[in-house]
């Protein structure tokens, strides 16, 4: 159980602070809900308590393991799929997973493919999607500026520093 202020990751969202616990009636059903601000992409979520398990809701990382992440975003990886589909229900997977390395994974490989080979609209938009997720938790983690953290990514995969 999660309380008011508790920084928490909704997968397929992002990052954010329980900002209330409130009770609603949906379609004459009474159920309790977090409700929950995104600040990265400005969005307000509600989570039925009973399903918070289900979505994998999850406390964010450690800022011990910040550093872990940014370890996950500059290894190399093996080859990628060259199967698009294969590529994309791949990453999606990981998204959904709620894990935040692996959201790094997803990153990582897109970015350097989309340096390389360029991206699908489809793969553009995922990863879009994995670096506002990825962000949103970082700037929760490190109580920073999503600047910040955007500037960091940038440079990390900027081709002069590679």
């Amino acid at each position: 159980m999660f309380n008011i202020g508790d920084k928490v990751v909704y997968p397929m969202h992002g990052a954010g602070i329980i900002e209330a616990i409130e009770e609603k009636e949906i379609l004459g059903d009474k159920k309790e809900y977090y409700v929950m601000n995104i600040p990265v992409g400005e969005m307000k979520v509600m989570i039925p308590l009973d399903k918070v398990e289900k979505v994998g809701l999850r406390e964010v990382i450690s800022e011990n393991s910040v550093q872990a992440v940014f370890k996950v975003l500059k290894e190399t990886e093996e080859v990628s799929n060259t199967n698009w589909n294969r590529r994309y229900r791949s990453n999606l997977d990981k998204i959904k997973s709620g894990s935040i390395f692996k959201v790094a994974e997803v990153v990582r490989s897109l970015l350097r493919r989309e340096r390389e080979k360029g991206l699908s609209t489809g793969e553009r938009k995922m990863l879009d999607n994995a670096r506002q997720i990825l962000i949103s938790e970082l700037v929760l983690v490190q109580g920073v500026d999503e600047s910040e953290v955007s500037a960091s990514l940038e440079e990390l995969f900027d081709p002069q520093s590679c």
